[in-house]
């Protein structure tokens, strides 16, 4: 399998938001990272709609 086709920018941004290893994300399967993205994306959104959300009022 060969490596994943990033930049180097993008690479080390992902390594980061994933808290991956840079090599281990340059050799992780295709599939996964595109897991990891839709969990990530799914935490992130999350937390953004809790956010939102006005407090309520008892």
């Amino acid at each position: 399998m060969k490596p994943l086709q990033l930049s180097a920018e993008t690479a080390v941004e992902l390594s980061k938001r994933l808290n991956v290893p840079l090599e281990q994300l340059m050799h992780m399967p295709r599939h996964i990272l595109i897991q990891k993205l839709v969990e990530l994306e799914s935490e992130q959104s999350d937390a953004a709609s809790k956010d939102d959300t006005p407090p309520s009022s008892d």
